[in-house]
């Protein structure tokens, strides 16, 4: 029985383990307010992204998508529209904006945005084979910080 049991542990380390490669790599850079994406393919991205602004924070961590939506309509900020929405926590997602002028810097209520064709890209990945999400950094990375008078 001790035999099955291991034998059936390292099925699905080894099958886990495969369905992780397969996924594909998005690494969100906070402070250069930039996303690296990496398919199983081969294929690889860096895009401009926009994080949130003051006062809207943009969770850290590591995630893996928990919906996918084609549209969706923001309930609590005017029905703002987010296209291609991958939600990774909560009401968190990566979507596509329409205020491209405003990517590489933090405009957001607290989600990652992408310019349409971007995002679409990346949902139609993501969609095909997962994805493990990591957000690192700080919006504020760039800041100077002033030296205290003597």
């Amino acid at each position: 029985m001790r035999k099955l049991g291991l034998l059936v542990a390292l099925f699905f380390a080894f099958f886990g383990a495969v369905r992780t490669a397969e996924a594909v790599t998005v690494s969100v850079n906070l402070s250069s307010q930039t996303m690296h994406v990496t398919s199983r393919a081969g294929e690889s991205y860096t895009w401009a992204i926009s994080s949130g602004r003051a006062g809207f924070n943009t969770p850290r961590g590591y995630y893996k998508p928990t919906m996918l939506k084609r549209m969706h309509y923001s309930r609590k900020y005017h029905m703002s529209p987010m296209p291609h929405s991958i939600f990774f926590r909560g009401g968190y997602a990566i979507h596509g904006t329409g205020e491209v002028g405003r990517l590489g810097r933090p405009a957001s209520h607290g989600c990652i945005r992408l310019a349409p064709g971007n995002a679409a890209k990346l949902f139609a990945m993501v969609q095909k084979e997962g994805a493990r999400i990591s957000i690192t950094g700080s919006p504020g990375g760039n800041t100077m910080i002033a030296k205290a008078k003597h």
